[in-house]
């Protein structure tokens, strides 16, 4: 409800300038730069050059640092999913319905307003293309949240389940708006290709462009030609890997950078570099009680201790760099104070000139003082993060209570950051009082998250958007057991269940479809009998010996509800249908 009475105010309001172009006019009408944010996955705080990794190859990052504001305290969530919704809501992840990367908890509740309706109310063009992982059914997809135009893989990254079956980083099939298209080339220069196509296509309007990379992000697959050169100088095979990647991400940024130059876009576009957590390959394995990794060179990690899923700043602490030069937001300089993901939205809108959500209660705040250097009286805050890759969020699990100068990790744990920036030196019973104030912190928001612990996010079936509605594995929820997120887990034929939670848009009749293997591989369902329940609806049919689906009619009442299926294989196990399709007849 909030979203739809944000959109009709702000399109009524701005409905007489849409048609202008990407020029100023009157003073109110100043503030429309275009908008270009460039997140990678999984590449950390220390795997740039600038912030002092003497062995990766980042060039052009390295060129964008020196021309931008650097946030050098600014943190995410430890993982993918829970920092895009955040990014894209200005509200802590947790409160959007997003803690997890899989079982139904990466999608991101559809009454949240993004960054993208926000801009598209303001007049901009809107376009999307690399990984979303916040929903690859209606009503969670991008192009359902904003986006004019997608590209996108289906899922946390190329090769797990929702994706096209087979990918492998080169020449894959991607989603168009949720159709599957054949691209030519590696992912990332695929998404950076798109995202030129959308700019210069849009180059005399505003236009606000997402390219959420999913490199680096394992598997890590890259031509030789960027590898190899990091192998030869003694770095491990998968940190190879890792860094051939993004030096391939640095590559297309510099191509980027060029074309925003040639195309007399650079002055008034605010272009914001990020990643998503701290870094997954960038450090070798060895610290705290892992593996130790062959000697040579380890990594880098600015210093910091905990990687991708920690709740130490390792996990969390990542690279962002702003430039506007029409804004004056440039020029190399540094911002020491605490800031976040949830902050960027009110930022852009701020820059914009757009109005922030009507009737949403963001959780961040605008940091154009900051940027523009106009902010000696900035307020003292509190941040706060986890790491909650379960079904139910748990009490002080894997958490992180943050100001300018204390950590508070787990609850009990307390990290003076500026005399102990690689947290080495637990504190907490020197200062007993700053303890009890951040558990407090934690309290209220751990209080003001816990409502929607027991919700879901819904998939719908049966709309007009999406018919038929594809669903997979990967956002089936499951209080215990595996849920089969990748494509691996599909070829092995894991033994799992679990259900969806599922929004019947209208009544009606409803055809349902259930497979062990993807459409597109007309495969044998290894099953000698099916089971599908949805709502009061339980049937079950046999299967024949050549069978590659089990279809059953049904006649479904509009509402949500959940859906579960089983098949059982020749030997007598069950599992679910890894695939299901649900086509809305009459």
């Amino acid at each position: 409800m909030r979203k739809t009475l944000f959109t009709l105010i702000c399109w009524l309001a701005v409905a007489p300038i849409v048609a202008q172009q990407n020029v100023s006019a009157a003073p109110s009408e100043t503030l429309r730069p275009n908008i270009l944010i460039i997140m990678t996955d999984d590449q950390g705080y220390g795997d740039v050059a600038a912030h002092g990794n003497k062995m990766i190859q980042t060039p052009n990052l390295d060129e964008l640092y020196k021309q931008s504001v650097r946030l050098t305290n600014f943190h995410v969530d430890p993982t993918c999913s829970p920092t895009r919704s955040a990014l894209m809501s200005g509200r802590y992840s947790t409160r959007t319905g997003v803690w997890h990367t899989i079982m139904g908890r990466s999608l991101m509740d559809t009454g949240e307003v993004t960054i993208a309706e926000v801009l598209k109310a303001r007049g901009y063009h809107t376009g999307m293309f690399g990984k979303w992982h916040l929903g690859d059914n209606y009503p969670c997809r991008p192009q359902d949240q904003g986006f004019d135009e997608t590209f996108y893989n289906g899922g946390g990254g190329v090769t797990q389940t929702p994706d096209f079956f087979g990918n492998d980083y080169f020449d894959d099939t991607y989603f168009r708006n949720g159709t599957p298209e054949k691209a030519e080339g590696y992912c990332t220069d695929v998404w950076f290709r798109e995202a030129l196509k959308f700019i210069e296509k849009n180059k005399d309007r505003p236009f606000f462009v997402y390219v959420p990379t999913n490199a680096p992000h394992g598997p890590f697959l890259v031509d030789e030609k960027y590898s190899k050169p990091y192998r030869d100088q003694g770095v491990p095979a998968t940190m190879a890997a890792f860094y051939g990647m993004i030096t391939n991400i640095d590559e297309n940024m510099g191509l980027l950078m060029g074309k925003l130059k040639e195309w007399n876009l650079e002055e008034n576009t605010v272009l914001v570099f990020m990643t998503d957590n701290g870094t997954a390959a960038g450090v070798a394995r060895g610290r705290r009680g892992r593996k130790p990794e062959p000697s040579g060179w380890r990594g880098f990690n600015a210093g910091m201790r905990g990687q991708k899923g920690s709740e130490y700043d390792g996990g969390h602490r990542v690279p962002f760099f702003v430039r506007w030069p029409a804004g004056e937001i440039g020029g190399g300089r540094d911002v020491s104070e605490l800031a976040a993901h949830i902050d960027v939205l009110p930022t852009i809108a701020e820059l914009c000139g757009a109005e922030n959500p009507e009737g949403v209660a963001l959780d961040g705040k605008s940091l154009v003082p900051l940027l523009k250097g106009a902010a000696a009286d900035w307020p003292a805050r509190t941040l706060l993060v986890h790491s909650q890759r379960i079904e139910y969020p748990e009490k002080l699990r894997k958490c992180a209570v943050m100001t300018d100068r204390w950590r508070l990790v787990n609850g009990k744990e307390l990290y003076d950051m500026p005399a102990d920036p690689g947290q080495e030196a637990n504190v907490a019973d020197q200062h007993a009082v700053v303890v009890k104030t951040l558990q407090d912190e934690y309290e209220a928001w751990w209080n003001s998250l816990s409502p929607v612990f027991d919700e879901f996010v819904a998939i719908g079936i049966g709309a007009d958007e999406e018919n038929p509605a594809r669903l997979t594995c990967h956002d089936w929820h499951t209080e215990n057991g595996p849920v089969p997120w990748n494509q691996g887990h599909i070829r092995s034929g894991v033994m799992a269940n679990g259900w969806w939670v599922v929004d019947v848009v209208r009544d009606g009749h409803y055809e349902v479809t259930l497979r062990r293997w993807p459409k597109e591989m007309d495969q044998s369902i290894e099953a000698v009998d099916a089971r599908l329940k949805i709502g009061d609806v339980d049937q079950k049919q046999a299967v024949g010996e050549s069978a590659t689906s089990a279809t059953f009619k049904v006649a479904l009442k509009k509402g949500e509800t959940r859906m579960q299926t089983w098949l059982t294989t020749p030997d007598g196990k069950t599992r679910g249908a890894y695939f299901v399709e649900v086509r809305y007849l009459e």
